[in-house]
């Protein structure tokens, strides 16, 4: 894996998220209540929502036009909703938020 830097934890407010604009799209990075974090696509597959604008709930975002709920675990749609936002790997190391650079690059050839 090829690690980029994104920025600090302390950047992002507790349940709360940012957006990454890459050449391959754009990343919503969340932060949860106990500073946890996950990247997934930044668009909702129903209508396309910005998932960043979203509430986070535990390790979950709903969706600010619809009220999907997806896992930022696994990217899954929850409950009676169906579909999936691609997720990315993403870690905090000495406070600082970190994305596989590699796994953004293969999202493009995919």
């Amino acid at each position: 894996m090829s690690w980029i830097d994104i920025g600090a934890l302390e950047e992002i407010a507790p349940r709360g998220a940012r957006v990454v604009k890459t050449a391959f799209g754009c990343v919503a990075v969340f932060r949860t209540e106990t500073d946890e974090v996950f990247a997934v696509s930044d668009r909702c597959p129903h209508k396309g929502g910005p998932l960043s604008d979203g509430i986070v709930h535990g390790n979950k975002v709903t969706c600010p036009l619809h009220n999907w709920v997806f896992s930022l675990e696994t990217g899954e749609a929850q409950g009676a909703d169906e579909g999936q936002v691609p997720t990315y790997a993403a870690r905090v190391e000495a406070g600082r938020i970190l994305l596989d650079a590699t796994q953004l690059q293969a999202r493009a050839v995919a």
